[in-house]
């Protein structure tokens, strides 16, 4: 059975993005679309389905919503299978649950009510950390706006990371740039080592030159890790003297996809999104996938 791609919808402006970003994904790999909207209305009506009373006003805003966002893929991709689903449900549980059974969850950056006007909304950000599969959080120009997106390079930018974690992220980003046809953009920030009492590091070139070559290494590996997917996609290395989070923001332009890995907390539940994913999470100009490794 193929997985889908879900696409979680709000009824925000940046859910209508996340929506439209999912069915091109899904077109392109040709899957399955399912839409899902994480409804509590029932919850606060009083009222269970099935039970011989008007719709609650909640019920009838969530049925439209998604009504609405199923109208809308199907007039993107006449192709792409979609079905869709109302989960009575708190969002969070609810798509995490959708993700267990997902080739991707998207989602927009941003929810409705009060939280809005955060860097990254909370739903977004609690299931990037905890899904068991890849999670886009649709970010940049557009993703919470009317405003369209401009043109853009069309790259994938690869943050490589230090562990294990990075190879299930290598494996995504080759995928996603041989299925778009576009280049991949490895990168790879490194840093040489502070005199502790001395705020800018005094080490010679030679040092520096060590650590640098340390980090085309690691880039190097991770790279060589995909076997023959390599030869079939446009790959370029990109090493960088500085802050890996600052480094990639920096890498990444308005219509790229950003990839980085993310690796599991043991005893614990979900991932370990360090400094460099919620950099991501919150700033990146544009859509951002975390990947989790594989158990």
């Amino acid at each position: 059975m193929e997985l889908p791609v879900v696409a979680g919808v709000d009824g925000s402006k940046g859910g209508l993005r996340a929506l439209e970003w999912a069915v091109s994904e899904a077109a392109r790999r040709g899957l399955p679309l399912r839409i899902v909207h994480a409804s509590v209305w029932e919850h606060f009506e009083g009222v269970r389905p099935g039970l011989a009373v008007d719709r609650p006003s909640e019920q009838v805003l969530a049925e439209n919503l998604v009504a609405v966002s199923e109208e809308r893929a199907r007039s993107l991709s006449a192709e792409v299978k979609v079905t869709t689903d109302i989960r009575p449900e708190e969002p969070v549980p609810a798509l995490l649950e959708e993700a267990d059974d997902a080739a991707l969850l998207v989602m927009g950056s941003r929810g409705r009510g009060p939280i809005a006007g955060m860097l990254l909304g909370s739903v977004s950000l609690s299931v990037a950390a905890r899904a068991r599969c890849p999670v886009v959080v649709v970010r940049g120009r557009g993703a919470d706006t009317q405003q369209p997106p401009r043109p853009g390079h069309g790259r994938i930018v690869l943050g490589v990371g230090d562990t294990a974690a990075s190879l299930a992220a290598v494996r995504f980003a080759f995928r996603e740039a041989r299925s778009r046809g576009c280049e991949l953009v490895a990168v790879r920030a490194w840093r040489g080592p502070r005199h502790p009492a001395v705020p800018h590091s005094p080490s010679n070139g030679a040092q520096l030159t060590t650590y640098q070559r340390q980090a085309e290494e690691y880039v190097d590996t991770a790279l060589s890790d995909v076997g023959g997917d390599l030869t079939r996609v446009t790959v370029r290395r990109k090493v960088v003297r500085g802050t890996a989070h600052q480094t990639l923001l920096e890498a990444a332009g308005l219509e790229d996809l950003l990839v980085v890995g993310a690796r599991r907390r043991h005893g614990a539940v979900g991932l370990q999104l360090g400094q460099v994913n919620h950099a991501m999470l919150h700033y990146a100009p544009c859509p951002v996938a975390i990947v989790p490794d594989r158990e």
